[in-house]
């Protein structure tokens, strides 16, 4: 099994690009899609419907655990209500992670998604996660293994600066890590492409592909429509369908 993370600072599209992701690998893999933001963008980039969330199910435990059994495996339990939740889709199932419960963190929640990721490994191809943006995903190791790790950027110099301190916190973390790229998002034309490519080499970062400011993609967005509905022949499809071929898992 693949596993892929998109990452980025907020902004810079990086649900989209999860999504196009996705759509694309489907094609040929069994994919599963798990979106890991509290805001749960992706599966209505998607166009998928989410009818519980890990949050939900997180909470919904917390309310009748002391009622189970007293033999009852709660841990158990708990993975089994988390199974159910799965989405199952024509071309990809996919998971979301909601909000976490009250002030708390997803740290249990994490721990026993992992242990989802692992057992379910024998039934996708690949695995694709929509982290939250930032960095605080990475120190949570929601995933203890990553075999690609996307770093979505704009334009700015803000953006490569976080896929370098997300490089930098992987390592410092010593989360498994295989190979880092980063993708070039709204790129609108050459001057864009060597102003990223400059920044990309200065900070040794490697830059796999730009993916153009698509005026199709922005008009699906801003009517909160599904990326299903991008044309093939669209110049944001086609950039992140050469992406994936270069990633080399197809």
């Amino acid at each position: 099994m693949t596993t892929i993370v998109v990452s980025g600072k907020g902004g810079t599209g990086k649900t989209n690009v999860a999504a196009l992701i996705v759509r694309i690998i489907s094609e040929r893999k069994v994919t599963l899609a798990i979106d890991a933001d509290p805001d749960t963008n992706l599966a209505g980039a998607l166009g998928a419907s989410i009818r519980k969330t890990v949050g939900d199910i997180r909470e919904g435990f917390l309310d009748e655990k002391d009622k189970l059994p007293p033999e009852t495996d709660k841990q158990a339990h708990f993975e089994y209500r988390l199974m159910g939740i799965i989405e199952e889709g024509d071309r990809f199932d996919i998971l979301a992670m909601g909000r976490p419960e009250g002030p708390g963190c997803y740290c249990y929640v994490n721990n026993v998604l992992r242990a989802i990721i692992e057992r379910l490994e024998g039934n996708y191809e690949v695995v694709v996660i929509d982290t939250e943006a930032g960095l605080e995903h990475l120190s949570r190791r929601t995933v203890r293994d990553i075999d690609i790790l996307l770093v979505v950027t704009d334009t700015s110099r803000r953006g490569l600066e976080t896929a370098d301190r997300i490089r930098k916190l992987a390592n410092e973390l010593n989360i498994r890590v295989k190979q880092i790229y980063v993708v070039a998002n709204k790129v609108r034309d050459e001057k864009d492409r060597e102003k990223l490519k400059n920044m990309a080499e200065e900070m040794d970062l490697e830059l796999i592909g730009f993916i153009p400011f698509d005026e199709e993609l922005a008009e699906l967005d801003l009517d909160g429509k599904p990326l299903t509905q991008l044309k093939d022949s669209s110049p944001a499809f086609k950039a992140v369908k050469e992406i994936v071929e270069r990633l080399n898992i197809m």
